[in-house]
């Protein structure tokens, strides 16, 4: 009998599961720094004797994110056919390999194949096991359990600036920093997959009662589901939550410097500033995941969505408009963080509520390539906007009008299956 298919309870019962989930993506969940780790590696390029623009130093995180969702449809099947415990192993190591190629880049091009594609593969391999287990041993509390998974990719951000910076202060050089995480996640990633496994098919916990997140469509198999309106929906929703989010999380940094300059901080309290509010922003950005989750569980996945939207859209509008205000910028930049984790909770619990719990690892994978959409589209606009019109600001007039458009998605397409016309 293989991981897979084993009828052994975790030892510790299924909140283990939830636990190593959350530690395997706080490693793997380590690209969220990159907006704060930039600008000590354009820094380092800067010595180098180049001088990297806004986009050359973007390519890098959108690439990363484009070979991470690539490849998440890629994973499904084999999580389902080895299990997540293989999976996660193998996909874990090539994100720490990432890490580690990463060091010897000396350029932003060489940062694409070495961190960007080699790491974006180990990522979207790994990423969706941990959450395929938790869903499956908690059909009663999909939607939390989910969340509470994903929880460590919010932190994971925080964690690393915040290493990082003791590590930079202490004197090191900020290449032997990405290797020293390459060698701390690989070996953190073998170690915690051990615990990962799936329950036996339709298992249910003693006691336990069904999620209530709204009406339950068929268990469709992935080319069942591409063929209706709710996939191409949820699609569209999850690409324009990750644009918001993903973007914001990119440019925090560099957004934050052309604020609080325009608020009159010097260039020493600014970067003082953004290095603080990196933990609040991870903060949000983790509990939006539980929150998030455990909302989608008992009203729905429309309603749950629809609110995201609207503070987007909230977010949105309050940055632009305040554009020298520290205040706008802490509370714009903490609702953004904190929708994308909420979307990176409510997709795979839409997924498994809307086409059914039993291909949702395969099914999710597919639904994730709206992930790797949103990063890139929103990369490129955010740092176009950066270099032809010389600031950020005109990129949150074009999200908050793309959560206008999420809201009527929500309503027009996000509707269970069994509710298309024949």
């Amino acid at each position: 009998m293989d991981e897979g298919t084993s009828f052994k309870e975790p030892a510790g019962g299924r909140w283990t599961i939830v636990i190593a989930g959350i530690l395997i993506h706080l490693c793997l969940g380590s690209i969220y720094a990159y907006g704060v780790l930039r600008n000590p590696l354009q820094d380092h390029f800067v010595s180098l004797g180049l001088q990297p623009s806004a986009m050359e130093m973007t390519w890098p995180f959108i690439v990363f994110l484009a070979f991470f969702s690539i490849t998440m449809p890629l994973a499904g099947p084999y999580i389902q056919k080895l299990g997540p415990m293989k999976v996660t192993m193998i996909g874990g190591t090539l994100c720490g390999l990432g890490w580690i190629a990463a060091s010897f880049a000396t350029s932003p091009l060489m940062l694409i194949p070495l961190y960007g594609m080699i790491g974006g593969i180990g990522v979207g391999i790994a990423y969706g096991a941990p959450i395929a287990a938790s869903g499956l041993w908690f059909p009663d509390r999909r939607g939390l359990a989910v969340g509470l998974t994903v929880l460590g990719f919010g932190f994971s951000s925080a964690a690393i600036t915040y290493s990082s910076r003791f590590l930079l202060d202490s004197g090191w050089e900020i290449m032997s920093i990405l290797q020293l995480f390459g060698v701390v996640f690989i070996l953190a990633s073998i170690l915690l997959s051990l615990k990962l496994k799936f329950p036996p098919s339709g298992w249910k916990p003693a006691g336990g009662t069904m999620a209530a997140a709204g009406p339950v469509g068929p268990s469709l198999t992935r080319d069942k589901m591409v063929k209706t309106t709710a996939f191409k929906g949820l699609w569209i929703c999850y690409t324009i939550g990750a644009l918001a989010g993903l973007t914001a999380i990119g440019i925090s940094g560099p957004v934050g410097e052309e604020v609080f300059a325009n608020a009159g901080l010097s260039p020493e309290s600014s970067s003082a500033l953004i290095f603080t509010l990196i933990l609040p922003f991870a903060i949000f950005n983790g509990i939006g995941r539980p929150i998030f989750g455990a909302l989608t569980d008992k009203f729905s996945v429309r309603n749950t969505a629809a609110v995201t939207f609207l503070l987007i859209i909230t977010a949105c509008l309050v940055m632009y408009l305040g554009y020298s205000s520290v205040w706008a910028y802490i509370f714009a930049f903490s609702i953004l963080w904190g929708c994308l984790g909420g979307w990176l909770a409510i997709a795979p619990a839409a997924t498994a509520t809307l086409f059914g719990a039993k291909e949702s690892a395969k099914n999710y994978g597919l639904v994730f390539t709206a992930y790797g959409a949103g990063a890139i589209i929103g990369g490129i606009i955010s740092a176009q906007a950066r270099d032809l019109l010389a600031s950020f600001q005109p990129f949150f007039i074009v999200v908050a009008l793309l959560g206008v458009v999420g809201i009527a998605v929500v309503y027009t397409m996000l509707w269970p299956p069994q509710a298309e016309p024949e």
